[in-house]
Order: structure tokens, then C-alpha cells, then sequence
């Protein structure tokens, strides 16, 4: 039997801040105190949350492939992408993985099911401090996207997918002008290149959007996965979700999509770097106004970890009407219930004691120690 008390902390719950004492035993949080203990490790007032559950972060790709064309040793990137995110305060992390390779860098089939596979195995050797899901990420204009998937058909990891097509003219590119950014002006395209590339990614959609989008939530219907959308603009985009049975809006690029999401009982997610920079760095809809609505229900890091932590605190400092509790359900136990994982993302006896120990400094969070099950990881 393993015990380990904390006294002096400021106790993040659902419904409030405890000043008190917690013991966790086997892993579990065991009883949660509003004194404190004359015994156990003193954490001299410092938050004690739950840790921070991450459903969506594109941040292994950076260190798998940290340059165009080049791939690093799998398992070395896989743990440095570990280690950053647990001192970000990520307990749990969904590890986004691509299907469907297209014109813009993609991998080849085999790739990422060969990455999964390392992440597994060094989640079995002991090596990794998060506990690691897959987040199949599924591009549905590619044509081999459902070849892609089919290389995890049998794998539990998967516990959520997302339906994107980032053809021009819709959803996030539903502007030309953010998509000549992303693709003319970053590629070095000519016009006569660039008006090619358009014609050939919007055919790609036009015939495989649809009927990959279908098989997919079918396979995903059957296996019991959480579906997401992604990028949803329009009430047509959002119908087709509620249809679909979504259960996670993944950045509508609309208000009108983001408030008739969250109203059918989606998870809106937004990305936790639009909340610390105060804009979309895509010109999209700015997550802080959806905050101030009440239809903000997850924040994502996407592309820095450490955002996670950062951007409820600022969220509870700017907006009267989020508490800091009801801020870091946003990234704890809101994204925990929606992809379905019930033992974790609050505080409360019987659940599993993931932990992270936070002292802000001007204002940043600092994140002091990280425990998973009980047992200190950070």
C-alpha cells in the first residue's frame, strides 16, 4: 500500500477553491480535508489541480519531423515530446496522428501506424510520464485517407477521430486570402502554380469528401469512438455533425457554428494559444469571445504545450463570469467526459490521483511537480 499526503494547498475542485489538505492512496485520491494535516508533504499554498487532460496537440509532429523531409529517431522524439508535455502539467495527452497524405508534406501510409507502435511500446517499457491516446486526425479529401486508417482498425489507443477537409473556399480556408498565405505565399507559387493547386485540391474533395466522411463515422459508430469535427463554419456544417453524432466541435471558424454546436451539446474546443495571444493566428474567430458567450467548453494547446495551463488562468483573470475552477474544467474534466474517460479531470475521492502542483509568477503559471496515478512524474 502507497500513501502520500499534501497539506497547505489551495485545492482546485469542480465547484471551488479548498484550502486544506488531500491523501492519495494506490493512485487514488483517497480524502480531500478543509484543514490541514500535520503531516504529509507542505505544498506552502500552491494550487493543487487535477491534471490536465490534452485532446488535441499537433506538437509530436515537431519533434518526429523537425524539418521538412527529415525524421528524427522515433522513440527519442516521442519521449522528448513526453517530457514537455507533462512539465506543461498534461497528464493525459491524445497524440495527433495524420491519415491521408497530401500536397502539403504528408506522411506515407505506414508512418504514423510505425510512430503509434513506438508509443505504445514505450508506454509498455516504462519510458513515458503522460498517459498516451491516439487522436486520428483524418483528412478526408485524401484519397488514401481510409487506407490510412485502416492501418489502426484494431487498435484500442484510438479513442478519437477528426473529420477535416482543408480544401479552399470552405471552413477554415473559407477565405482565399488565408489560404494564399498558407499555401501561395509559404510554397513560393507562382499564380499559374497556385491556380492548380487550387483546381486540383478542390476536385480531390469534390469526389472523396463525402463518401470517406460517411465511412468513416460509420467504422467509428461501430467502435465505440469519440467523432469530432473540425474547422465547422456554416449551420449546414453543423447539422451534418449533429447527424453524424459528434461530440466535439474542433475550432468553428464561425460564431453562429460554435454557438449552434455548443446549444445541441457538442464540446466546443478552441486552441489555448488563441486565448494567450488573444487572436486566431489563422484571422478566425477569437476563443475569447466565444468565452465571454458561455459557448467555450475545451481549450487544446495545438502547438505549444505549456498554453494548456496558461490560458485558463488568464481566462479566469479577465472574465467575470468564469471562475478559475469552472476555467481549468475546461482543459481537466470537460475534455475528460467528452471523449469518455470518467476516472480522471477532477479532483474527488475515487478518482485517480493525476496531479499537478502550480504557483503563478507575474502571472504565469510555473508548474512545480506532476503526479499520474500517485506516483510523481514531474
Amino acid at each position: 500500500m502507497s500513501e502520500t499526503v499534501f497539506t497547505n494547498a489551495r485545492i482546485v475542485l469542480e465547484d471551488r477553491v479548498l484550502n486544506g489538505s488531500l491523501r492519495v492512496r494506490d493512485g487514488k485520491i483517497l480524502e480531500i480535508d478543509d484543514q490541514p494535516s500535520q503531516i504529509g508533504e507542505d505544498l506552502d499554498g500552491d494550487f493543487l489541480i487535477p491534471g490536465l487532460v490534452e485532446l488535441h496537440t499537433d506538437h509530436l509532429e515537431t519533434h518526429y519531423s523537425p524539418r521538412p523531409g527529415v525524421r528524427w529517431h522515433t522513440t527519442s522524439a516521442i519521449q522528448a515530446h513526453d517530457a514537455q508535455v507533462v512539465t506543461s502539467g498534461i497528464t493525459t495527452v491524445f497524440d495527433c496522428l495524420r491519415m491521408g497524405s497530401d500536397e502539403d508534406g504528408g506522411f506515407e501510409q505506414g508512418e504514423m501506424r510505425e510512430l503509434a507502435t513506438a508509443i505504445q511500446q514505450a508506454q509498455k517499457d516504462e519510458r513515458l510520464r503522460a498517459d498516451h491516446l491516439f487522436h486520428l486526425r483524418c483528412e478526408v479529401s485524401s484519397n488514401n485517407v481510409l487506407e490510412h486508417f485502416a492501418d489502426f482498425a484494431e487498435d484500442d489507443f484510438v479513442r478519437l477521430v477528426s473529420l477535416m477537409d482543408h480544401a479552399p473556399g470552405q471552413r477554415q480556408f473559407q477565405s482565399m486570402d488565408q489560404y494564399i498565405l498558407y499555401y501561395k505565399s509559404k510554397r513560393g507559387l507562382t499564380d499559374a502554380e497556385f491556380a492548380e493547386f487550387v483546381a486540383r485540391r478542390v476536385a480531390l474533395s469534390e469526389r472523396y469528401a463525402a463518401p470517406h466522411r460517411l465511412a468513416l463515422v460509420e467504422q467509428c459508430r461501430e467502435r465505440g469512438i469519440t467523432i469530432a469535427s473540425h474547422d465547422d463554419t456554416t449551420l449546414d456544417h453543423v447539422d451534418e455533425a449533429i447527424e453524424h453524432g459528434v461530440r466535439l466541435a474542433e475550432f468553428p471558424t464561425s460564431l453562429e457554428a460554435a454557438e449552434a454546436s455548443h446549444k445541441a451539446g457538442m464540446s466546443v474546443l478552441m486552441g489555448a494559444p488563441n486565448i494567450v495571444r488573444g487572436k486566431s493566428h489563422s484571422g478566425n474567430i477569437a476563443a475569447k469571445e466565444l468565452a465571454h458567450l458561455g459557448v467555450l467548453d475545451v481549450l487544446s494547446s495545438d502547438y505549444v504545450p505549456l498554453s494548456l495551463l496558461h490560458a485558463p488562468f488568464i481566462l479566469a483573470d479577465e472574465i467575470e463570469t468564469i471562475s478559475l475552477p469552472q476555467a481549468l474544467a475546461m482543459v481537466t474534466s470537460t475534455p475528460a467526459r467528452t471523449v469518455g474517460l470518467d476516472d480522471r479531470g477532477r479532483i474527488a475521492e475515487g478518482l485517480r490521483s493525476d496531479l499537478v502542483r502550480v504557483r503563478r509568477h507575474e502571472g504565469v503559471p510555473v508548474v512545480r511537480s506532476v503526479w499520474r496515478e500517485g506516483k510523481r512524474v514531474a
